[in-house]
Parts: C-alpha cells; sequence; structure tokens
C-alpha cells in the first residue's frame, strides 16, 4: 500500500506545481542537451588530437655503420619500453622516398645516394611530451647516432590544447549539472510548500521523514527521465539523421565508443542522477524540521 502511494504521490506531484514542473523538466532538458552537444564533439576532438599523435614518429639519423653495429642499435631501442616500432630506412629507401615526395626533378638529387640511414621510431601514444623528449636525449647520446629528429612544437601544441579543451569542457559540464540540480531542487521545495499541511498532519500521525520525502524523490526521478527521453531523442535525430543531410561533412564524426546508444544511456543516467540529487537534497532540507511550516 505504501509503496503505490510514493508512486502515485510522486505522479501527482508533477501537477501541483505545473509551472515550476515545467521549467525544470525544460531547464534539464536544455542541460542535458548542452552536456550531450559537447561531449559528442569534445570526443572527436580527442580522437583528433590522438590521431595526430599517432602519426609522429621520432626518426633517428645514422652515422656509417656496420651491420653489427646497426643491429645492436636496433636491439637497444626494441628494449625501450616507450618504444612500440622500428622501422630501418636504408640509404636506397630514403632516395626513394625523397623521389616520390619532391617528384620530378628529384630523380638526379636522389642519385646522388647522399641520404643517411635512419630508424623511424614509433612510440607508445600515451606518452607525455616531456616523456618523449627526454627518450630523444637519450637515444643521442648512443655511438652512432647522427641526428634524432621529431616535432615537438606539434606535440606541445597538441597537449596543451587539448588540456585546455577537457579543462574548458569538464568546467562547463559541471556548472550546467549543478544548475540543473538547483533547478529540480527548487522546483521540489515548491511541491513541498504547496504540501505543508498535509506534511505537518502525517508526522502527527506517526509517518516517518523517509516515508515523507520518499514521493518527492519519485518526482525527481521523474522529471529527470522525462528530460533525458527527450534530450537523447533530439540529440539521436539531429546528429544521425538531421545533420548528415544538411552539412555532410559533420556525418564523419563519430559516435563515443562507435555507437550512439553509450551516449543517450549516459544522458538518461545523469538525467536520473541530477532528478534524484536535486530532489533529495530539497526534500531533505525542508522536511526534515516540522517548524519550517509553522
Amino acid at each position: 500500500m505504501s509503496f503505490s502511494y510514493i508512486i502515485k504521490e510522486g505522479f501527482a506531484g508533477l501537477g501541483r506545481a505545473r509551472l515550476a514542473a515545467f521549467t525544470s523538466v525544460f531547464s534539464l532538458f536544455i542541460a542535458l542537451l548542452l552536456i550531450g552537444v559537447l561531449f559528442r564533439v569534445g570526443y572527436n576532438a580527442y580522437e583528433v588530437s590522438q590521431m595526430l599523435r599517432q602519426q609522429v614518429e621520432v626518426e633517428v639519423f645514422l652515422k656509417p655503420l656496420s651491420d653489427s653495429e646497426r643491429s645492436h642499435l636496433s636491439r637497444y631501442l626494441a628494449q625501450k619500453p616507450e618504444i612500440t616500432g622500428i622501422t630501418y630506412i636504408s640509404p636506397d629507401s630514403a632516395s626513394a622516398i625523397f623521389s616520390q615526395e619532391f617528384g620530378l626533378g628529384a630523380e638526379a638529387l636522389s642519385g646522388l645516394n647522399f641520404l643517411p640511414a635512419s630508424f623511424r621510431v614509433k612510440v607508445s601514444d600515451n606518452l607525455q611530451v616531456a616523456q618523449i623528449d627526454s627518450l630523444v636525449r637519450q637515444i643521442r647520446l648512443e655511438p652512432g647516432v647522427d641526428e634524432v629528429r621529431f616535432n615537438l612544437a606539434l606535440l606541445q601544441a597538441l597537449e596543451s590544447r587539448t588540456e585546455i579543451l577537457m579543462l574548458i569542457g569538464g568546467g562547463l559540464g559541471l556548472f550546467i549539472l549543478f544548475v540543473a540540480v538547483i533547478l529540480v531542487f527548487n522546483t521540489i521545495r515548491l511541491t513541498i510548500y504547496a504540501k505543508r499541511e498535509l506534511i505537518r498532519a502525517m508526522k502527527l500521525v506517526g509517518a516517518t521523514n523517509r516515508f515523507i520525502r520518499s514521493p518527492f524523490l519519485v518526482e525527481g526521478v521523474l522529471q529527470g527521465v522525462i528530460a533525458g527521453s527527450a534530450a537523447s531523442a533530439v540529440i539521436w535525430v539531429v546528429f544521425e539523421w538531421l545533420v548528415p543531410r544538411l552539412i555532410p561533412q559533420v556525418g564523419i564524426l563519430s559516435w563515443p565508443f562507435g555507437r550512439w546508444y553509450f551516449l543517450v544511456s549516459a544522458l538518461l543516467v545523469s538525467a536520473v542522477v541530477m532528478g534524484w540529487a536535486g530532489s533529495r537534497w530539497a526534500a531533505r532540507k525542508f522536511i526534515r524540521d516540522t517548524r519550517v511550516y509553522t
């Protein structure tokens, strides 16, 4: 009996303060919509930065070495835990690459065979710029190494831009979440105020604070479910159907972890948690002491 009462009162609470409930649901909807768009754009920006990082290679140019010396240096590089792949480029291969990249007129220069042998080294994707720079300094000290080159400026720019993007996106997302919880809090507070006489009567006959709070928690969760469902539907329609038709270039943006339902599920769960948190905050604050309603 008590469970059915809690569910019934939770649904009825949405109708007692309709304007406040609508404002709360709409605000939650806008907040979740912004968070969904922000997360998807941020996820794709992170993927682009990781793709650019994977294209960065450390090139180790060699002095004239014997086969045994070159093998020794190759084994030394392979033992480094930061290195995930090594490709040897002979002088002849370097000349062929030079001719291919510079096109017409490069054959005469490549025929001079002036390009040194080298190792193209692939480093781990999760290394920081400082770690790659430290690795390069160690390799430069090895006998037989003439020069080591890698695009330090690009890596530094990628790292700093990614950190800034994550900080701004995370801060903005947390602010939006906080505002949404505050709006749910205010809506439940108005509902509690409208039922203040009934709450006082229930306490007089022995109803516990937990029992009285339960319908308001259900109401907050319902607000979250409605707002989360609407926001998820809009995001799916916009990114899966509308935007690819209007702006085909944006259609290449990937969904987080490759599937749309991961983001949609995260939005629904976030909406329920925000609704529950805001309603629980308000219910605990305004039901705990009956003197508030005297």
